[in-house]
This record gives structure tokens, sequence and C-alpha cells, in this order.
């Protein structure tokens, strides 16, 4: 096994327009990271699955293949499947690195959610910064928009041309400000009165009005038991790092239960991948977003010069 420096992340695109473009990166790929004992995990489509099972032959049993269509259900726990896969191969040096072909699923997709799945594509270059962990992330110019391959290559700082690979001359980097992937609250129409308590420093009053206010828009007792926590979560970071005190507005839209707790609070400084990093075991703080997107489908960060909003979705079921 190499014992040379462990590396940092390598995100990539691969904007592929045929079968035979895609193995032309990926079989490469694959056999130089298996020939490197790297661990290998192909998150992809059912098509593209197969062909490299088929194209790879034996040395496929040594690449874990997961469908995208199952693996790509929310970008918080999307993330942390991630990220614990690459903790779980390269902690004790049971190899150097973890190479992923991760294909995000686009299809069926409405506005919120191809906004927060493209900002998550971003969000991968700081929360995996100093992790060992070589991504490429197809998009298939045949089924895709072009909106969602332009976003590609300004969400991925190299690009993957056939066997060689290049700077995207689009990257934005999350962390450079003005961010173009900060950006305001999306719609969220609402149909029926909105259900809105204060808080101040007694959160069990803020707890029974989310578990009678979600159950009386029809969310089911395990979702709505995620929605309590998560909005227990910030409440209690608003009030240590707000005035104390703080508005929680609550109403359904569609499918979904949408969540605004808002905090009078200096929003300087507060960056729009909040929740995105995985916190270190021995970190006293920083756990409470961590864990509020692994709870909820999606959560938007909005500031003002004056307050903070944090909006939470969640299905209904």
């Amino acid at each position: 096994m190499s014992t040379s420096t462990k590396p940092d992340l390598n995100h990539q695109a691969l904007v592929y327009s045929s079968d035979e473009t895609f193995l032309t990166a990926m079989m490469p790929f694959c056999l130089d990271g298996l020939e490197a004992e790297d661990a290998i995990l192909a998150v992809t489509t059912q098509n593209n699955i197969s062909i490299l099972h088929q194209t790879l032959g034996d040395a496929a049993r040594h690449v874990e293949f997961v469908d995208a269509a199952t693996f790509y259900r929310t970008p918080g726990r999307t993330l942390g499947a991630y990220y614990r896969y690459v903790d779980q191969h390269t902690t004790g040096g049971r190899h150097r690195q973890v190479r992923v072909i991760g294909e995000p699923v686009w299809h069926g997709r409405d506005a919120l959610e191809t906004a927060e799945w493209t900002r998550y594509e971003s969000a991968i270059n700081v929360a995996f910064a100093d992790c060992p962990a070589w991504i490429v992330c197809p998009y298939d110019t045949r089924t895709l928009p072009e909106t969602i391959i332009t976003d590609a290559r300004r969400t991925h700082p190299e690009l993957v041309t056939g066997a060689s690979t290049k700077t995207s001359p689009h990257y934005a980097a999350p962390d450079t400000g003005p961010s173009p992937w900060q950006s305001q609250l999306s719609p969220a129409p609402c149909n029926v009165e909105k259900a809105v308590t204060h808080f101040g420093a007694d959160l069990s009053a803020v707890r029974a009005f989310v578990t009678r206010a979600a159950s009386t828009l029809g969310m089911s007792n395990s979702r709505t038991q995620r929605l309590v926590f998560a909005v227990n979560e910030i409440a209690t970071n608003a009030l240590q790092h707000g005035c104390g005190a703080g508005q929680v507005s609550l109403w359904r839209a569609g499918h979904r239960i949408v969540c605004d707790i808002t905090n009078p609070r200096r929003a300087a400084g507060l960056d729009w991948y909040l929740g995105y990093l995985p916190p270190a075991p021995t970190d006293l703080e920083g756990q409470g977003l961590w864990v509020v997107r692994q709870l909820c489908d999606f959560m938007e960060i909005d500031t003002s010069p004056h307050e903070v909003t944090l909006r939470l979705h969640l299905a209904l079921t």
C-alpha cells in the first residue's frame, strides 16, 4: 500500500454524451484506483452500473455499486453518507484515498430541490476540503437541461474530458464572497394562515407549538418528532448567539411542511453552507446545524443586516 502523503479533495465534473464517453473517463478512474488500492464507490444510474460492471469484468467485485436513485434523497443525509464512507475506509490507514463516482439525480426535482442540490454540489468543496477523496460527478447531456450542465461547471473546480482533466474556467468557490450560492429564500406558497409563535428562554412552548401545528397540517408522528428536534436545535442556537428571542412560523406548502425560525442578530460572517461541514467528535459546538440537515429534507439560510432566518422543509410522510 502506498505510504505517500494523504491527498486532499479532488472534485470533478464529467460532462458526457454517450456510454462510450462515460466509460472512457470512468474505466481508467476505477482501474487506476484499484491498482493504487483505493476504495471505490460508484453511485450512478442503473445503466451506468450495468456497463461499468460488464466492462470491468472480474475487477467489478472490488467496486461498491449503489443506485443513485436510492442514495440521493436529501442533500444533508447524502453528504453525511459520503462522509461516513470516507471515514470508514481511510481511518487507520485502511486505504490512502477513496474514489467516488457520484451522479446526482436531477429528474423529477422541483425548483427548490434543484437549487438545493446545486448548492450541495458546491458545499462538497468545503465539506470535504481536507478529506482524502477523489469525487467525479457525471452529468449526462442526453437527458439533462443546459442549466444543470452550466451549474456543474460552476460547482466543480475541474472538468473531466475523456481521460484528461482541465481547470473549470467558470468555477465559483463556495467560500469566497459574494457567493453566487447565497440566495434569498425560495418561494413557499401558503394557502392557509401561517401558525406563528414567539419564543424566549423557555423552549418547551415552542416544542409544543410545533408538535401541535405540524400534526394539525397532516405530518406523520415520526416526521413531526424530527421537525420538533430540528426547530429546538435552531432556537437553542438563536438563544445562545442572538438576542435571546425569536419567532417560529409554520405552514404547509404542497407535500411539505415549511418552518421559518427567525432571530434578530448580526449576520456578518454567516456562511450559507452552515451545517454541511461535519463537526469533529471533539467539537463542543457546531453539531446542531449538522444534525438539522440530517433530520430535514432541506435547510435554507437567509440573512439581512438585522436578522437571520433558517427555513426548514420536511415532507409530510
